[in-house]
């Protein structure tokens, strides 16, 4: 039987991946992909490095995805115990203009295909990293701010992560995690592949597990994605996540303060780093809607070593303004 909870994670806050080259990144997923660099800043567990988040105009939660820089010769492996894709969301209709965009730029499209009657397009960005684009009627009706400076047509955007697929050579322990513990449904099976979903299992909600028993282990390193954060509504809401999770068999981090949210880290039982977030205060909280991603911003307890973070930065070339 499921554990019934006082509260319940709304879906997808974000997902981190590991890119290279900080001006590849940026120009595959702003020029080409059309999302917004929304926040240009560094990990802060390693401020050596960007952490670059990508959004709609203003950094809806659910519509991130976020990338820490690493050196272009640090390559990782997919593999089992890892998040293997994400998925982003495009409005039904818009297959066509996206595979034409894609081959325009050369962007390697691993196939065309459909599952759980999407279309989805299954692809590379320019450092390995897989992403699917997938129809969904979910799309249109997602908390979504459009982008005036994107190249993309409106009616063609990216609307937010869809799902993420993460692999394993069993099923059971996070089946049972997921189901029993952070209120995920089982939504539909087909083969080796398992969709839970949260809620009401829609657009940015959705989590896929493929079992792959003949699968080596992965490794982090570019090309990989890092983690999954997934939403709650305030800071209330978290401390009752931070004391839920602190009261499983599970090892979490403190509650960290990331200036623009709030955060717990936690791994589920096959070995993917799961963090929860905060909606808010959000990406507005230091710059105005038309300089986000403009320029390096810092969280207030880093700025007294500014200059000596900059020194250790490429420069990105970056055109964000809304116009």
């Amino acid at each position: 039987m499921k554990t019934k909870t006082r509260f319940q994670l709304n879906g997808i806050h974000h997902v981190t991946g590991i890119a290279g080259s900080p001006q590849k990144n940026y120009d595959f997923y702003s020029k080409t992909l059309g999302l917004r660099l929304v926040k240009k800043t560094v990990n802060q567990d390693d401020v050596g490095t960007y952490h670059l988040f990508y959004s709609d105009a203003v950094g809806t939660p659910g519509t991130d995805i976020t990338f820490f820089a690493w050196n272009d010769n640090a390559k990782g492996k997919n593999g089992t115990r890892m998040i293997t894709s994400v998925s982003l969301a495009i409005p039904e209709g818009s297959l066509s203009f996206w595979i034409d965009r894609l081959k325009a730029f050369d962007v390697e499209i691993i196939n065309i295909k459909e599952l759980f009657d999407e279309n989805v397009i299954h692809l590379r960005d320019f450092h390995g990293q897989e992403i699917e684009l997938v129809e969904t009627k979910d799309a249109l009706h997602r908390d979504f701010i459009y982008w005036n400076g994107s190249k993309i047509p409106e009616e063609f955007s990216i609307r937010g992560i869809h799902k993420l697929t993460i692999s394993h050579i069993e099923s059971e322990p996070t089946f049972n995690f997921l189901t029993n513990k952070l209120g995920f449904n089982l939504l539909k099976e087909k083969d080796n592949l398992i969709r839970f979903g949260l809620e009401n299992g829609r657009s940015g909600q959705l989590l896929d597990l493929t079992i792959e028993k003949e699968k080596v282990r992965g490794y982090y390193g570019v090309g990989t994605i890092h983690h999954v954060a997934w939403r709650v509504e305030d800071e209330i809401s978290h401390v009752e996540w931070w004391k839920y999770i602190s009261s499983l068999d599970v090892s979490v981090s403190d509650v960290i303060d990331r200036f623009w949210f709030k955060s717990i880290y936690f791994r589920e039982p096959g070995g993917v780093l799961f963090e929860i977030a905060t909606d808010g205060p959000g990406f507005s909280i230091d710059e105005s809607t038309d300089e986000l991603g403009t320029r390096l911003v810092l969280p207030p307890w880093l700025e007294k070593y500014r200059a000596e973070i900059e020194r250790n930065l490429f420069p990105i070339n970056v055109q964000n303004k809304i116009i």
